[in-house]
Parts: structure tokens; C-alpha cells; sequence
């Protein structure tokens, strides 16, 4: 297993797949990632040297928000939310769908957390 910024890639992997399963990493993020290292996104994690390795990393570390900073900063702005009492706040403190979506049929995983 090859760990990259808290997301777990196969060793055979291509390298702009293997990381879009960084939270915060998309498709188009993957490629420019690629592109401005200068790596092919289609060579294998495993054919990566060590230098190669830490100069994602070290990209991923300056230029993006990823993995946890981008949970915490969700987080915090969920908190938010709840703090000033707004509608969405109210419906995630409620943990009812909050983009209008019809709850009288639907959305009974949500509406199950309430009863219990």
C-alpha cells in the first residue's frame, strides 16, 4: 500500500487516478498536478522514485487544501451555520436533508437517525 496526504493508492495504479482518492483532488486537479511535475499521469505509483514521491507532496502541501484541512474548514463552516440559527444550520442540527429535497417519502436514512 503506498499512502499519499491520508488516502491509501495501489501500488499499480496510474498516478493521476491515484490521486483523485485524495479528499480535495479532483480529475482536473490530478492532470495540472501531473503537468506542472513534469510526470506522465499514466506511469504506475510503483515506477515513482522517492524524490518524485516527496515533490507531490510537497506540491499537495503548498498549493491545495486537502484531507483534513478541508474536513476542518467543512466542519467550521457547518458550525457556523448551526451557530447563527440559519434554515441549513437548523436542518444539520436536525440531520434532515437541507437542499430541499422531499423528505415525506423520501430521505428515510436521515429522518431514521431522528427516531432513535
Amino acid at each position: 500500500m503506498f499512502y499519499l496526504s491520508g488516502a491509501r493508492s495501489l501500488p499499480d495504479e496510474q498516478v493521476r487516478i491515484a490521486s483523485t482518492k485524495i479528499h480535495g483532488i479532483g480529475p482536473k486537479k490530478a492532470i495540472l498536478l501531473c503537468y506542472r511535475l513534469g510526470i506522465s499521469g499514466n506511469i504506475k505509483i510503483n515506477e515513482l522514485t522517492k524524490y518524485q514521491i516527496h515533490q507531490i507532496s510537497k506540491m499537495l502541501r503548498q498549493d491545495h487544501v486537502v484531507h483534513w484541512e478541508l474536513k476542518r474548514g467543512e466542519r467550521a463552516d457547518i458550525e457556523r451555520l448551526i451557530s447563527i440559527s440559519c434554515y441549513r444550520g437548523i436542518r444539520h442540527k436536525d440531520r434532515l436533508p437541507l437542499r430541499g429535497q422531499r423528505t415525506h417519502t423520501n430521505a428515510r436514512t436521515a429522518r431514521k437517525q431522528i427516531r432513535k
